[in-house]
């Protein structure tokens, strides 16, 4: 049985002009407000213990993006990059009568809210980037985010694992086989010395299975190509926003005011990393995709590398950043040490 919700965190609706979006709430609606935006096939629901047990003085709010959770389903246009989640998320806050806030952002959460600070960075009072994903976009690049292949081949929606979208689909909530939820959340959301306690880990699968499935949201179309791995990004859908075709936060670095960053990682993520298991130079270079063309014509992208170059363009510009890497941790350190990450985040909003 799926655990509930803890008893001091909230659900509500609210409407905007752009979407009905669920949100979880928690604290003071006149404290700190601090945003928390999910990853990737998951939902506010992996951020609701850790609300539970911030500061009550805080108001927090964890919405579940377009295709997510519970959210409305709406097509995602990824010619815009992360840009219509990051104009959901301002309507989101207008509605809610947030001037100024905290914004959190877990993995491709991450790129939202670089997006969100890029678009709007007189309202984030600090930026706290959770196992983020890199400013160039996710694959097929080289560290300074030059494109692997012209039509960015190697990147997108036809990547993804067709029987793993299939199970998503069905709402398969087993642990049968490599591909269903389940096992991949428990093999790739965190690190190998993490074990869930089996009723939240049935909340997060169904969490995950809400995910909005087909061309328009994930994983999204694809296009064929001439170039290696042979298929490149379509013009729809989360995968192919994410896809340095469309996504570019690098300009991060210009942005006026420079709210403080906190980057928050694990040294066993296998999903954002230098050697990541869903980038298609490092799957070629370990065999995984066959007729790899080699590193020097597709490297494995170096993700956390390039994270760390925008970020140190980010400091010599004038900002200020703090990296904190968490041993033994995967791609979830607010689920996996959750005191420790809650300790972090209390004290860096506390400067």
């Amino acid at each position: 049985m799926a655990r509930s919700l803890p008893s001091s965190v909230d659900a509500q609706y609210v409407t905007t002009e752009r979407l009905d979006t669920h949100v979880l709430v928690s604290g003071d609606r006149d404290g700190t407000s601090v945003c928390l935006l999910h990853g990737n096939v998951s939902s506010s629901r992996f951020w609701a213990e850790l609300m539970a047990d911030l500061p009550d003085e805080w108001f927090v709010f964890a919405p579940d993006m377009r295709g997510y959770g519970n959210s409305e389903t709406k097509p995602v246009d990824a010619t815009r990059g992360m840009g219509q989640f990051s104009d959901d998320l301002a309507a989101l806050v207008d509605a809610l009568d947030v001037d100024s806030f905290v914004l959190a952002g877990w993995s491709i959460g991450g790129g939202v809210a670089m997006q969100y600070a890029i678009d709007h960075p007189e309202r984030l009072t600090d930026l706290v980037l959770v196992s983020t994903m890199s400013p160039y976009g996710f694959g097929g690049t080289t560290r300074d985010g030059t494109p692997c292949q012209p039509d960015h081949a190697g990147t997108g929606a036809g990547l993804a694992n067709p029987e793993f979208v299939e199970r998503l689909a069905a709402g398969d909530t087993s642990a049968e086989g490599d591909a269903s939820p389940r096992t991949v959340m428990e093999a790739f959301y965190v690190g190998p010395e993490y074990e869930f306690d089996p009723e939240l880990a049935d909340a997060y699968v169904d969490a995950m299975c809400q995910t909005a499935v087909g061309d328009e949201n994930y994983p999204g179309d694809s296009a064929p190509s001439e170039h290696w791995p042979g298929v490149a990004p379509g013009e729809h859908g989360v995968l192919n926003a994410v896809s340095p075709k469309y996504f570019d936060t690098t300009g991060l670095d210009d942005i006026d005011p420079k709210p403080p960053v906190l980057w928050v990682r694990g040294d066993a993520d296998q999903v954002v990393s230098d050697t990541s298991f869903f980038d298609a130079g490092f799957l070629g270079q370990a065999g995984q995709l066959p007729d790899w063309p080699g590193e020097d014509v597709f490297p494995p992208q170096p993700m956390n590398a390039q994270t760390r170059d925008v970020l140190d363009a980010y400091a010599a510009d004038g900002g200020q950043y703090t990296e904190e890497v968490f041993e033994g941790v995967g791609h979830s350190p607010h689920v996996e040490r959750p005191e420790r990450f809650r300790s972090l985040l209390v004290e860096f909003l506390g400067e």
